[in-house]
């Protein structure tokens, strides 16, 4: 999709990206030029509403550019989904900007108080990503109900003014998504500028909106951490090109056994692609045809995710071991890409949290 120029012209930024925590402005205009913001969003919007199998391809590109710059895209892109439960009249003020995207949360650690014409909200927020750039901001929130001891979660919208950013995104790797803290106190939001994903009114009605939103998530997230694990590949063959002389002569058996494990882990690593691929295209077909997801479908594909950012995840731990001190110095693209799959790996919708084959299968 994106020409050797521009990758490299993306690439040649990340060092520098790495630095300051964020992406450039180069990189932002990259991301705005091709509407990577709003693969989502419906086109009376502005957008250009992409099919999920497409858009976990592009998913998967820009996170094999750079793994900041695929993470910004999928979690970016991936707020325009909340567009069908917003009425079309906020939607079209928040969203119709070229620059427009939003960054927030989705655990419910804030408190809101109902008042008349909407609610009264603090709180604080961890992980949200691209907040430095973003032109929104969502959290959820528990509605604290005096006069009962029911309370339920909701989605509150705030503008950029509302909100304080707290610098803490501190990982090592991803570094440059500015996953920072956001928070509010007492800020007022009209009841039009809240939601709720539970009771989607589906105001727009492209396919994708009908989707579940787990499996999508998971989808989104297992396709990142693809793009990253095959640029990790591909900067271990560069720095076992680039060391073949050297360990050659130093010691003849590391050049066969380095590349026999890059090419084994390379095997493995597309058969695991390939099924999850299958797995999520088959059941867009599905969902195409009208034919709903079952509980036990949506289980096998959010397995499926798990499965394929895990075994991305040891693909890349097979081999890192045998690349040399080079790999160890966080200036070198093989070890950027190896923190960076380390981190998106770490999300917890990509955790299965029991043994799993990733192996044995065929």
């Amino acid at each position: 999709m994106f020409n050797e120029e521009t990758v490299q012209a993306i690439r040649e930024q990340s060092h520098k990206m790495e630095q300051t925590g964020e992406p450039t402005p180069q990189v932002l205009d990259f991301i705005y030029e091709h509407d990577l913001f709003k693969l989502f969003v419906p086109g009376e919007l502005g957008g250009k509403m992409t099919p999920l199998p497409d858009a976990l391809r592009i998913f998967e590109e820009t996170a094999w550019i750079d793994g900041s710059l695929g993470w910004l895209v999928s979690i970016g892109s991936g707020g325009g989904f909340f567009t069908s439960a917003i009425s079309p009249e906020v939607s079209h003020t928040l969203f119709s900007n070229r620059e427009a995207v939003i960054a927030g949360s989705g655990f419910p650690s804030g408190r809101a108080k109902q008042v008349e014409g909407g609610f009264v909200v603090s709180g604080q927020w961890k992980y949200c990503s691209g907040s430095t750039h973003a032109t929104i901001f969502t959290a959820n929130a528990v509605i604290e109900n005096e006069t009962s001891t029911a309370s339920h979660i909701r989605s509150f919208i705030f503008l950029p003014e509302q909100v304080r950013i707290h610098q803490d995104w501190n990982a090592f790797g991803l570094k440059a998504t500015a996953s920072h803290s956001i928070s509010v106190e007492k800020e007022f939001v009209p009841e039009a500028m809240t939601f709720d994903l539970m009771q989607n009114p589906f105001h727009f009605h492209d396919p994708i909106f009908h989707y579940p939103f787990v499996p999508f998530a998971q989808a989104s997230f297992a396709a990142t951490a693809i793009g990253i694990g095959r640029h990790f590949l591909e900067e271990a063959n560069h720095l076992l090109e680039k060391n073949r002389a050297t360990w050659a002569t130093s010691s003849p058996d590391r050049v066969s056994f380095v590349n026999d494990k890059i090419e084994e882990m390379e095997h493995l690593f597309n058969r695991r692609v390939d099924d999850f691929y299958k797995i999520v295209d088959d059941s867009w077909a599905q969902h195409l045809r009208q034919q709903p997801l079952t509980e036990e479908g949506q289980q096998q594909i959010s397995l499926k995710c798990q499965e394929t950012a895990q075994a991305v995840l040891r693909c890349a731990g097979s081999i890192f071991p045998f690349l040399g001190i080079q790999a160890v110095m966080e200036e070198a693209p093989v070890n950027r890409t190896w923190r960076d799959l380390q981190t998106a790996c770490q999300h917890t919708l990509l955790i299965p949290f029991r043994e799993i084959d990733i192996t044995n299968k065929d």
